[in-house]
C-alpha cells in the first residue's frame, strides 16, 4: 500500500467507499449466476432510468471488451470502423477489435480528439466496394483522449453526418462522466445520437466493470438478441454478475449528502482537479517553460515541457509521456486527475513543477 498520489490514470484510482459498500450489500448467500440475480435487475432499472426506456444494458468486465462487443455487434466482419488518429481502439488496446472482432480501423484526423463531420466523407465512396472495408460504424471517444468534450451540437452534427451516410454510432465512454460533468447535462444527454456505448466505471470509482448499452431503439430488438452470445463468446460474460452491477448501479443511483449521483460528484472533482492543475502550471506557460497543447475540458492536462523538467517531475509523480515535443528537447506529457486527488497532491506537484523549474 501506498500513500502516494500519481496524475498518470485515473485507472490508479481507489475504489469509491460508496461502491464498496454497493459490493458489500450484494454479498452473501445464493443468487442466481450470469446476470439472473436481483442486483442485476437493479441494475437493469438503473440504466433505464439514467439513459431512457428504451436502453439495455450488458455488465462487462473491461473497456476494452466493452468496445470489442459493442463494435462487433454494430457491424459485420467485412465492415470498417471509422475512428480517430488518437481512439483508444486504434492506438491503446494491441489490435482488439481487428484481431477479435475482426474490424478494419479505418483512421481519420482529430487534431483536438474530435472528429468533424466533413472527415467521414473520405470513406463514402468505399461503400459497396468489396475490395475496401466496409465504413459502416463510426466510434467516437467521449471525453476524448486528448481531454477535450464534444458539446451536444457537435455530437449531434457528427452522428446526424454518420446516419445520413449509413454508419452505426459506437460511443467509447469510459469517461463520458466526465464530459456529463463538463457540461453540467445528464448522461443520456451526453451520449444522445450514438447507438450503442460502452459505459465506464472503473476510471469514475469501480472497481473493475463496465457495460455494453444499446441506446438507439431500433436497434433493441437486433442487439438485445445478439449482445447476450457476443458478450459470452468474447469471455466477457461474468457468472458472478452481482459483483460488477453493484458497482455500475452505484454510480448511477447512490446520492450521497449533495443530492447528486456518485458518477457526477466523482466526475466533477476530477475534472476539478484538472481545472487548478491548469492553473497552478500557468505560471509556468506564462514564461514559455511549459506550453499547453489541448484545452482542460474534462479531467486531464495536456502540457509541453523540457524532458530535464519532466525527468525532475517523474522522481516523485507518475504521468505518461504522450508523444515528443516539438523539439528535441522536449515532450508533451499527459496529467491525469482522478474522482480521489486531492489539493494537496495538485499543490505538491505544481510547487516541484515551479522549483524545478527555477532551478534549471
Amino acid at each position: 500500500m501506498t500513500d502516494a498520489i500519481h496524475f498518470a490514470s485515473d485507472n490508479y484510482a481507489s475504489i469509491h467507499p460508496e461502491v464498496l459498500a454497493a459490493i458489500q450489500a450484494a454479498d452473501g448467500g445464493h443468487e442466481v449466476a450470469y446476470g439472473g440475480d436481483a442486483t442485476t435487475a437493479a441494475f437493469d432499472e438503473a440504466i433505464t432510468a439514467t439513459f431512457g426506456d428504451q436502453a439495455l444494458g450488458f455488465p462487462v468486465f473491461n473497456g476494452t471488451g466493452a468496445n470489442v462487443v459493442s463494435l462487433m455487434a454494430l457491424s459485420p466482419r467485412w465492415g470498417g470502423v471509422v475512428a480517430s488518429e488518437h481512439a483508444h481502439i486504434h492506438v491503446d488496446e494491441n489490435g482488439a477489435p481487428e484481431r477479435v472482432g475482426g474490424l478494419k480501423i479505418l483512421e481519420v484526423p482529430a487534431p483536438d480528439g474530435r472528429i468533424d463531420p466533413a472527415s467521414l466523407d473520405r470513406y463514402a465512396p468505399d461503400l459497396g466496394d468489396e475490395h475496401r472495408a466496409q465504413p459502416l460504424v463510426l466510434s467516437l471517444t467521449q471525453s476524448t483522449e486528448v481531454g477535450t468534450v464534444y458539446s451536444q451540437d457537435q455530437l449531434a452534427a457528427l452522428t446526424d453526418r454518420a446516419h445520413a451516410l449509413g454508419m452505426r454510432v459506437h460511443l467509447d465512454g469510459a469517461r463520458v462522466a466526465n464530459a456529463a460533468a463538463s457540461l453540467g447535462i445528464g448522461l443520456k444527454e451526453a451520449t444522445a445520437g450514438a447507438d450503442v456505448i460502452s459505459f465506464g466505471g472503473t476510471k469514475n470509482g469501480a472497481m473493475l466493470g463496465e457495460a455494453v448499452i444499446i441506446l438507439a431503439e431500433d436497434l433493441r430488438e437486433e442487439l438485445g438478441r445478439d449482445l447476450p452470445f457476443l458478450r459470452k463468446q468474447t469471455m466477457q460474460l461474468g457468472s458472478k454478475m452481482r459483483y460488477v452491477s453493484a458497482q455500475l448501479t452505484a454510480l448511477m443511483t447512490s446520492t450521497g449528502a449533495s443530492g447528486e449521483p456518485l458518477w457526477r460528484r466523482n466526475a466533477s472533482h476530477a475534472n476539478d482537479m484538472a481545472a487548478r492543475l491548469r492553473a497552478q502550471l500557468a505560471p509556468l506557460a506564462a514564461t514559455g517553460t511549459v506550453h499547453f497543447t489541448q484545452a482542460t475540458e474534462a479531467n486531464a492536462v495536456f502540457v509541453e515541457m523540457p524532458r530535464t523538467l519532466a525527468d525532475t517531475l517523474r522522481e516523485s509523480y507518475r504521468f505518461y509521456d504522450w508523444k515528443p515535443g516539438s523539439t528535441p528537447e522536449t515532450v508533451e506529457v499527459r496529467l491525469m486527475c482522478s474522482w480521489d486527488t486531492p489539493l494537496e497532491a495538485v499543490a505538491g506537484f505544481t510547487q516541484a513543477a515551479l522549483k524545478a523549474a527555477g532551478s534549471r
